[in-house]
């Protein structure tokens, strides 16, 4: 038996492994940051990222008007400055708010990338990144694996965007940490298709999909995407967007052309819980309230 169909099977058993515990484990014995919902927990619930939140506010009222205004959960950046740490864990404690992601992207240092400098940049990122998601009790991290452009083909970001992601799933499983890869305008991943195969091909639970509503817009329909990815989609981006490519604009949510009552749908017929995460730009308690209520009205299917 090699490494990996040992870490499946052991993965399987929930029972008595520290995953279980953390509630990422799913009673299928696939990784699943949502967990089964019960009757006090909700399938779908809000979420919005730190950098939302009014900047003048200290960390933990910013956490109380998120909490205030209807939210349950947030996405931060990485950190790993203990007192840092220690600050999100008490603010997040104070006021029931979950940490249930972090927001890491990759653009910086893509994994594509044919610099062996940037790859070790990218590398320690990522695996700061998954520390500081133990380390918070977050579920996931946000990862851009691959950046497309005139310097670095497409056949080449995806071998080598994947060579080292095998390279931190190992840290991925030890942690209990999904590695979530998300669907941005990188020219990379451009069809469900696609991007239900790249996961797939990890055979890793601590691989899988960060779904961004509003970015496939331009080139596709979310719910074609979301019945496609199914249930590799482990957390998933709200945002809205108005137009077509190159003459469209990214605009407040159910003020686009998103179908939401069919993403909904789609949401639901792929089973997805867990957090609708809100990626927009920030505002004070009238704008993050009026943000609260449009997508309570998503969830309820308008």
């Amino acid at each position: 038996m090699n490494r990996r169909e040992f870490l499946r099977q052991s993965l399987g058993r929930a029972a008595g492994l520290g995953l279980a515990s953390a509630g990422v484990l799913s009673t299928a014995g696939k990784v699943s940051p949502q967990g089964p919902a019960g009757p006090q927990d909700p399938p779908l619930k809000k979420a919005l990222i730190l950098h939302m939140l009014p900047k003048d506010l200290s960390l933990e009222d910013r956490f109380q008007l998120a909490k205030k205004v209807g939210f349950e959960g947030i996405e931060v950046p990485p950190v790993a400055d203990e007192q840092e740490i220690a600050a999100l864990r008490s603010a997040a404690a104070k006021t029931g708010l979950k940490i249930h992601s972090i927001i890491y992207g990759g653009w910086h240092a893509p994994l594509s990338s044919a610099d062996p400098k940037v790859i070790e940049k990218g590398l320690r990122g990522v695996e700061n990144a998954l520390r500081s998601a133990k380390a918070l009790g977050a579920e996931a991290v946000l990862l851009v694996p691959a950046v497309v452009n005139a310097q670095t083909r497409y056949r080449d970001a995806y071998d080598r965007s994947q060579k080292h992601l095998r390279t931190l799933a190992p840290l991925a499983e030890e942690l209990g940490v999904i590695i979530a890869v998300e669907n941005v305008w990188n020219y990379f991943l451009l069809s469900p298709l696609e991007f239900a195969r790249y996961v797939d091909e990890f055979e890793s639970p601590c691989v899988q999909a960060y779904f961004d509503v509003g970015n496939v817009v331009v080139y596709g329909w979310p719910q074609d995407w979301i019945r496609t990815l199914g249930s590799r989609i482990k957390k998933v981006h709200l945002k809205d967007f108005k137009g077509k490519l190159g003459k469209g604009s990214f605009v407040h949510l159910r003020e686009g052309d998103v179908n939401w009552p069919e993403v909904r749908r789609a949401l639901e017929e792929v089973g997805y819980t867990g957090f609708l995460t809100a990626e927009l730009r920030g505002g004070g308690e009238a704008y993050l309230r009026d943000l609260s209520s449009r997508i309570d009205l998503i969830i309820a299917g308008q």
